[in-house]
């Protein structure tokens, strides 16, 4: 007899297509029969050893969070609620450039230090991996919910060029070639890069673009956090776009949003520009979380230049007042590179984590100048993380209507007060998006973040309700499913999400979170 039956759901599954009343029939992690309108036909109704009632709940694909900062949370904990209790059944981890594998024992103390914001210092983790291939190994150990990985080329730069703003010589080229060919091989899914993030920002187009050529050859995608969100952003968009297709390389681009004062109301610019070279032929994809401000760390706001050489050369620039002045006069005047080309406005800086103790008063207050963001960088080592209420309304909405759009989250689980997306973003597109605004269609919200990343991730039997495909399945209430997390509470758990199945197995049953760790590695499917 199989394993579970869930019976009279409204199937959503992931194409696009209106929905359907069904009996669901899951065994061994698969799902094996799907017996539409069973109760009104009158037919014989399929058993199992288990029977879930669903009436009044929508059933789904598990969704997909295309751009996710768990990387070290996955090991840390199990529990890890925060993405399992939104529906997300499948992670893509290794964003923008910088992650832990692969390494070297130098490459990972400096990485460590440098997303110590993101991911928080890792002196809890036991450290038992160097490659791509043996990080996945890890993973495959138990975790809470699936994930996926991205080669970080910001990492991969470091470990064979370092951290210096200067051009890669033929033979460190060859090894990055090696490094990305090797993460490929070994179960990455694509390449991501971090283009306002240093040591990634350094490498020039030529250089990424043969990269791209390795990840091309391996059926690949490419995931820029491209080189600015403000001041430029159409004409960083524009590169990258160029660039992918000069390499022959799918295209992904990271929370693709237009912030900032100079981008109001410019959504529409970006979204021509897509259209135009997808119906030249390019293969892009996008993703975008349902909010307005942005989250990162305080110090990737410095100008690059005052990064060069790694964290300890940007703490001892930051401490010598004349080179201190200098990186205030760009910040405030010219425009950092690593603040998107836009003049910071402080009074948009929140504080949302730090690292030292000590300074957590300052969590959840806004940075009132200079003098106190040089102090919080110094003092807490570059580990303060922010948000930045930066984003327009009408732009989110606008690009998430996009016929390539996926759902990210970007995550940040660090501090005492992050951004409410780590928590909210796919019970929030489905409760605010969908019921409240009606921006979009159920059936259209649910394949945004089903089927649609699942085929740029170019898995096989994942992203829709269907026999034979994995059993990675929400069940939802529509009429109340909401994001729980606000800015005041970022780590309440969203309402409206009864179950979720990893692999056939409930890691949330009535609400709750359960103790299996059904989640593994998804690893590329070869070409």
């Amino acid at each position: 007899m199989e394993d579970l039956v869930i019976r009279d759901a409204e199937v959503v599954d992931g194409t696009g297509a209106p929905s359907y009343r069904a009996d669901v029939v899951v065994d061994g992690g698969r799902i094996v029969s799907i017996v539409k309108e069973a109760a009104a036909a009158g037919c014989q109704r399929p058993s199992a050893m288990r029977e879930l009632d669903a009436e009044g709940l929508v059933l789904s694909p598990g969704f997909i969070d295309m751009h996710a900062h768990s990387d070290l949370a996955l090991l840390r904990d199990p529990d890890h609620s925060a993405k399992a209790a939104q529906g997300v059944t499948l992670e893509v981890i290794g964003q923008d450039g910088l992650s832990y594998a692969p390494v070297d024992d130098r490459t990972l103390a400096e990485v460590r230090r440098a997303i110590t914001g993101w991911n928080g210092s890792g002196d809890d983790i036991d450290f038992d991996w160097r490659s791509v291939g043996e990080y996945l190994d890890r993973l495959d150990g138990g975790i809470a919910v699936n994930a996926a990985y991205l080669v970080p080329q910001g990492t991969v730069r470091a470990l064979a060029v370092g951290w210096e703003d200067r051009e890669a010589t033929p033979a460190e080229l060859d090894r990055m070639r090696r490094l990305v060919a090797e993460g490929l091989e070994q179960g990455a899914v694509g390449m991501s890069s971090g283009l306002t993030y240093t040591p990634g920002m350094y490498a020039k187009d030529a250089e990424l673009t043969e990269l791209c050529r390795v990840v091309a050859s391996y059926g690949g995608y490419y995931c820029p956090h491209h080189r600015s969100y403000g001041a430029g952003a159409l004409e960083a968009y524009a590169e990258m776009v160029a660039l992918a297709r000069e390499a022959g390389c799918a295209l992904h681009l990271a929370h693709a949003t237009m912030n900032f004062g100079v981008n109001e109301g410019r959504a529409p610019e970006l979204l021509a520009l897509l259209d135009e070279a997808l119906a030249a032929g390019a293969d892009i994809s996008l993703d975008t979380y349902p909010y307005t401000p942005g989250s990162t760390t305080l110090a990737a706001l410095l100008p690059s230049w005052a990064s060069e050489g790694g964290p300890d050369a940007a703490l001892a620039r930051l401490a010598d007042d004349a080179t201190a002045e200098r990186i205030r006069h760009h910040l405030e005047v010219t425009g950092s590179d690593g603040c998107h080309g836009v003049p910071v406005e402080w009074d948009t800086i929140e504080i949302s984590g730090v690292g030292d103790p000590a300074l957590a008063g300052w969590v959840g207050r806004r940075v009132d100048g200079w003098t106190t963001a040089r102090r919080l960088l110094l003092e807490d080592r570059l580990a303060t993380s922010i948000l930045q209420h930066v984003g327009h309304e009408e732009n989110v909405r606008a690009i998430m209507r996009h016929r390539v759009h996926t759902g990210g989250s970007d995550g940040i689980l660090q501090g005492a007060k992050p951004h409410p997306r780590a928590y909210g973003t796919f019970p929030h597109y489905l409760g605010h998006y969908v019921r409240e605004l009606g921006v979009l269609s159920l059936e259209e919200c649910v394949a945004h973040i089903t089927s649609r990343p699942a085929a740029r991730l170019r898995l096989p039997d994942r992203g829709v309700v269907r026999e034979g495909y994995r059993a990675d399945l929400v069940l939802f209430d529509p009429a109340t499913v909401a994001a729980g997390s606000t800015y005041d509470r970022p780590r309440t758990l969203p309402t409206g999400i009864p179950y979720v199945l990893v692999d056939g197995r409930f890691v949330i049953e009535d609400g709750r979170r359960t103790d299996v760790l059904a989640g593994r590695s998804v690893r590329r499917t070869p070409v």
